[in-house]
């Protein structure tokens, strides 16, 4: 990687993101199954028929230095629950976005969401000094974002027929983004969500 972006771990209370390595290929598995999540048609969450490609891709953004692939593991079980990475990484301008991430169902909903952002956002902000976070979702992806609504972000507007997706759809991706300013109330408010996660 460049001296901008280290691969690295972060670790919180209920959840550790490490790097992605093949060898997590069976938990990804295991993980993506609990809820079968790969019929999601608006997410792009690996199946046994994808996952080789799935993480020969993300291994291959590292690679490139436009990506940092996260294995997102429980840290009471160690058992892997999904994925997370920083992407579209722009060194020089000190800006990236969150994304590709995905949960096991059991998990959704219980705080991991929460703390894992929350340690992506305050590695991007304190430590490498981003100017903004971005994230981008399908715009049929509710769920999805619901969730980065409520992280603090805000939206920034939408890309019409922005992708083709793997079943010749037009795909409209809204983008949504948080900003360096607003880091410290963003913080507050994730701290204090986990804290009744926590409680």
């Amino acid at each position: 990687m460049n001296s901008w972006l280290q691969t690295i771990e972060l670790i919180g209370e209920k959840v550790k993101l490490i790097p992605l390595l093949k060898e997590h290929k069976k938990g990804l598995l295991n993980a993506a199954a609990d809820g079968n999540l790969w019929n999601l048609w608006y997410t792009s969450v690996p199946s046994i028929d994808t996952i080789e490609l799935y993480i020969e891709s993300a291994l291959g953004q590292l690679e490139n230095k436009t990506s940092l692939p996260f294995t997102i593991v429980d840290a009471n079980s160690n058992n892997i629950i999904g994925c997370t990475r920083y992407c579209n990484v722009d060194s020089a301008n000190k800006r990236l976005e969150i994304g590709y991430t995905w949960y096991s169902k059991s998990v959704q909903r219980t705080g991991i969401n929460t703390e894992s952002k929350y340690l992506l956002l305050k590695y991007a902000f304190e430590q490498l000094g981003c100017i903004a976070v971005e994230f981008r979702t399908n715009w049929h992806n509710h769920p999805s974002r619901n969730a980065i609504l409520r992280l603090g972000a805000k939206q920034d507007g939408v890309l019409r027929n922005h992708k083709i997706d793997d079943f010749g759809n037009l795909r409209d991706t809204v983008v949504f983004s948080i900003i360096s300013q607003e880091w410290n109330t963003v913080k507050k408010s994730l701290e204090y969500e986990m804290s009744k996660y926590n409680a």
